[in-house]
């Protein structure tokens, strides 16, 4: 459901030409736009997010001309890590490169998210001191839900998986713990990575 929501929130800024987005499952580009920005040079040292800095690349090189395809016959289904532990070294993982974008929008909307979700944290423990910080967290988690249902709604019938809204509510806390710690870490952590440790 996670990577499901990541999608669409892709297309749906890819399509808007708000935010150069992307995965190496979902992306496609002719041979002579990677020639013509140098392939993976400048980028290569980098440990994870090759897809999407190759993209920025081409998006600056081919402005406007970067499309979401919206079809049912082009998805490409990817394997799911198997365990608790790859999928948060996964997430770590993609939280790690955030401040290596070039397009600092990413970054600023990355932040935001992560800001958001935080408030979440901080509201509860406020909550230890003054109840009434508990009713003001309750009130931010009912608008985040009604906020983000309809988008999710959407995303699901599109790719033939609105079975999963059955489980929505009961994973948002679980989604805000994880975007807390691996945005945490992504920055400040290691994480494990095809066998190697890196931090």
């Amino acid at each position: 459901m996670d990577f499901m929501v990541l999608q669409g929130i892709t297309g749906a800024s890819v399509h808007r030409q708000m935010l150069s987005m992307c995965n190496g499952a979902n992306l496609a580009y002719q041979r002579k736009a990677f020639h013509s920005v140098n392939g993976f040079s400048g980028i290569d040292h980098i440990a994870s997010g090759d897809d999407m800095l190759l993209m920025y690349k081409i998006w600056k090189r081919y402005a406007g001309r970067v499309r979401y395809l919206k079809s049912k016959e082009v998805i490409v289904s990817t394997e799911a890590v198997k365990t608790w532990s790859a999928f948060f070294n996964q997430r770590i993982r993609w939280a790690s490169k955030a401040d290596k974008y070039d397009d600092k929008r990413v970054f600023w909307v990355l932040l935001i998210v992560y800001l958001a979700n935080l408030s979440f944290f901080a509201l509860l423990i406020a909550g230890f001191f003054n109840f009434y910080y508990w009713w003001c967290l309750l009130f931010l988690f009912a608008a985040k839900t009604l906020i983000e249902l309809p988008f999710i709604i959407s995303v699901a019938s599109f790719f033939n998986k609105k079975y999963l809204l059955n489980y929505f509510i009961i994973f948002q806390p679980l989604h805000i713990i994880y975007t807390i710690v691996a945005g945490w870490l992504g920055k400040f952590g290691s994480y494990e990575w095809k066998g190697r440790k890196i931090k």
